[in-house]
């Protein structure tokens, strides 16, 4: 069995589609069709079910995507490793994240990283926290970008966000230098589900249980909301890049209201050298830039 075949056979479930791997691959759809075939002609079994609405794994199909998985990780890893004994720099690296990191720390971050290192690809995947998570687990990408605390992951802390509160320019509180916890007691607030655990454990800790009216996963779908005036929000402030007009912010005056960003991985030990790198590369930007 060959490693190319594993690499379709991946693709194709990464994609949910032949007709994409053959695209993504560059490769005609009756060749990802063979060598899906091909494997499954080695193995004595069959992979997936195919019907009009796509493709499904089966579950002997699950049970050896784990293992094919672990066997393209290990590869990749081999092959940066032979490439950095004969001096060279390649490799691709594997990285999920959201959708404030995408778009205020990776410009910066990818910039230095491939100053530094212009043959390694670097591959993205945006999702949500939980879709991050999963990842990492299935080991679909190296590490992702997480708001912490994240469960059953190792852990790379690489910044506290201070919280702050997004009001109308026209609310009450909007002419506040900063807001404690209590004054929002009676107000309905709109959360952002990846800073929602941090925020629960700050009113309960203040003894505080104000009415929670929305819970969403996108940033400006939360200061969205608050524009037509149906919440006051709770923030970290790299969500807070690009506040639309009618809006402000306003900081939390609280020692705890702090949310943190760090990066997760199954093992950070036997990460391959690319995204080895591209984590201090991460780490060397932010120290550059807010400190």
């Amino acid at each position: 069995m060959s490693i190319a075949k594993y690499e379709i056979f991946q693709t194709v479930i990464e994609l949910g589609s032949l007709t994409k791997a053959s695209e993504s691959l560059n490769i005609s759809q009756s060749g990802v069709s063979h060598a899906i075939s091909s494997l499954e002609k080695d193995l004595g079994f069959s992979l997936l079910t195919r019907n009009k609405a796509g493709i499904r794994l089966t579950v002997n199909g699950e049970r050896m995507l784990e293992y094919i998985r672990e066997i393209l990780q290990l590869n990749e890893k081999m092959l940066q490793e032979a490439g950095e004994i004969k001096g060279l720099e390649i490799g691709t690296v594997r990285i999920g994240t959201f959708s404030s990191v995408s778009a205020v720390w990776l410009p910066g971050i990818i910039k230095k990283f491939t100053d530094q290192y212009p043959h390694i690809k670097v591959d993205i995947a945006e999702g949500k926290q939980e879709e991050i998570s999963r990842w990492i687990s299935q080991g679909i990408i190296d590490f992702g970008f997480l708001m912490l605390p994240a469960a059953d992951l190792e852990i790379f802390h690489l910044k506290k966000e201070p919280l702050y509160c997004v009001v109308p320019e026209t609310h009450h509180l909007g002419a506040e230098k900063s807001i404690k916890p209590n004054a929002l007691i009676e107000e309905k607030l709109v959360l952002q589900n990846s800073t929602l655990k941090t925020i629960r454990n700050l009113f309960k800790t203040n003894k505080l249980f104000p009415e929670i009216s929305f819970q969403l996963d996108d940033e400006q779908a939360v200061i969205a909301m608050v524009k037509h005036s149906l919440g006051v929000a709770i923030l970290p402030e790299i969500a807070l890049h690009h506040l639309p007009e009618g809006v402000k912010k306003i900081p939390l005056s609280e020692d705890r209201a702090i949310s943190s960003i760090g990066i997760g991985s199954l093992s950070f030990k036997s990460l391959p050298p690319a995204a080895e790198k591209f984590i201090a590369a991460s780490t060397l930007w932010l120290n550059e830039h807010f400190t």
